[in-house]
């Protein structure tokens, strides 16, 4: 046994002192170093540029414009079908942009005129329009005028307001239900203010009155017009009664020898005519029990313009409150633009050109859409909205909406204002002035044609030919007419 080994080869106890001792630690290299050492120990690898590298989208080429396919066939693409405007002919088409070009200059003009007008103010164009007027004489108007038969026509409506309504009033209780008056004393003389006197066309009309008037008063804003009212006052005073044999006065009195007269340059819309001596004299009051003022305030075919705004609305309406008394009669005849039809532009004097009716939907569609507008007529008179009028008639708010009229020999494309009927009426009691007549003219011709005074009357006035025959108003003339109506307000 003594020759084993056996000790040395089991397990010997651990001892630290035989260990080796730590090895020092080397720092990195740095990459550099470190490549070019493993070049030179790996000279075999692949180097760093054959390694996959990043995307770089700028060495992308830039792409290819695709190219359209070519058609199969050799054949042209087949045309789409051409439009209306390919049909028309040369002549056509210079047709239409010389409407084009008409219409660019009416409006053009119209932007002029607007720009003018708010320069100066509507009561100097009308100022200026009436005094620009000629006088032409009786006999031109009866013989040569183009619209005579209209001018007869509306002489004899402002009679009959005339001879309707100015008989003075029975004011004992119940008189008014049962329709009396005192049309055949003698006693009491008509006090008559004539607001928008114009020319002094009506002062025949009123010596022709069932009532002998005292005193008749003349208020227009037209200096010239107020001259010419004068003249013709003068002139039936030097022939000693006027025109006679041609009365429709009751009782079949012979004409009275002319009344007093009095005229004056006014602005009845912008300012109180209370400050004028003669009407203070007579009265001015707007209590609803003044006794004292005029029995008549007559406004024909002017009121319109007050309707410019609300202000000029309401001292119009507070100057004829306070210059009636209690009783009086408020009667007027003026345009009704209310009901106004609406037309496309270019329908007013209907189609002209001999184009039928299809043509003329072709060569519309052309040019576009045409602009519905308030504007129609016939060769004597137009009517011209500058813009669209409410699809339901009714003019909200009731003032300032323009519209230009044209009568010939009359009146040359002047501005004018509607009068909302509801809302004039409305108004109009606020100044105690309460609705008794509302008629248009053609109706008030059925209603009093045949009537023992009037009727006589319209054939004096050559309304119509002697002995209840046909009407001397041609169509034309009539269609004008009915666009007017006439009232008469009392004020209680």
């Amino acid at each position: 046994m003594a020759g084993d080994n056996t000790t040395e080869e089991l397990p010997q106890p651990f001892d630290a002192k035989h260990l080796d001792p730590a090895k020092r630690r080397k720092h990195s290299e740095s990459p550099s170093r470190s490549n070019s050492k493993r070049r030179e120990n790996n000279a075999d690898e692949p180097s760093i540029d054959e390694l996959p590298q990043p995307f770089d989208a700028k060495k992308l080429e830039p792409a290819k414009k695709r190219q359209r396919s070519r058609s199969p066939s050799d054949a042209p693409r087949k045309l789409k079908r051409p439009g209306r405007g390919a049909r028309f002919s040369q002549a056509e088409a210079s047709s239409i942009r010389q409407r084009h070009e008409q219409r660019e200059r009416e409006a053009a003009e119209a932007a002029a005129a607007q720009a003018a007008l708010e320069q100066r103010g509507i009561n100097d164009v009308v100022r200026q329009h009436y005094n620009a007027v000629p006088e032409r004489g009786r006999d031109w108007r009866k013989t040569d005028s183009r619209i005579k038969g209209l001018r007869s026509f509306n002489n004899w409506v402002k009679s009959t307001l005339i001879q309707k309504f100015s008989p003075d009033e029975d004011h004992t209780p119940g008189a008014h239900e049962r329709g009396r008056d005192m049309a055949g004393a003698r006693d009491h003389e008509l006090l008559v203010l004539d607001i928008g006197c114009g020319k002094g066309g009506d002062l025949g009309k009123w010596q022709q009155a069932p009532q002998r008037v005292q005193l008749y008063v003349g208020l227009d804003p037209a200096d010239v017009s107020i001259e010419q009212a004068k003249e013709r006052y003068r002139n039936m005073t030097h022939r000693g009664g006027g025109r006679g044999g041609r009365g429709g006065h009751r009782g079949g009195r012979h004409q009275p020898p002319p009344f007093e007269a009095r005229f004056y340059v006014k602005d009845c819309y912008g300012e109180s005519i209370g400050d004028i001596d003669i009407i203070r004299q007579v009265g001015f009051d707007h209590s609803p029990m003044g006794r004292s003022g005029f029995d008549i305030v007559s406004m024909m075919f002017c009121m319109h313009y007050a309707f410019e705004s609300e202000e000029k609305a309401r001292m119009m309406l507070q100057n004829v409150s306070g210059a009636l008394k209690k009783g009086g009669r408020f009667i007027e005849s003026l345009s009704s633009t209310s009901g106004s039809r609406k037309k496309k532009k270019g329908e007013v004097a209907g189609n002209k050109d001999g184009d039928s009716k299809d043509d003329k939907e072709d060569k519309e569609e052309e040019e576009g859409e045409v602009e519905e507008t308030a504007e129609w007529g016939n060769d004597l008179y137009r009517v011209r909205f500058p813009g669209k009028t409410p699809e339901d008639g009714i003019f909200r708010p009731p003032f300032g909406w323009k519209y230009s009229f044209f009568l010939d020999e009359a009146v040359e494309e002047v501005p004018e204002y509607v009068v909302p009927w509801p809302a004039f009426r409305a108004i109009a009691e606020d100044y105690n002035l309460e609705l008794q007549y509302h008629q248009k003219f053609d109706e008030i011709w059925e209603a009093e044609k045949d009537d023992p005074i009037l009727g006589p009357l319209s054939e004096r006035m050559g309304v119509r030919e002697r002995g209840r025959g046909p009407l001397l108003v041609t169509p034309e003339e009539m269609e004008v007419a009915s666009f007017y109506l006439a009232f008469c307000f009392y004020k209680v």
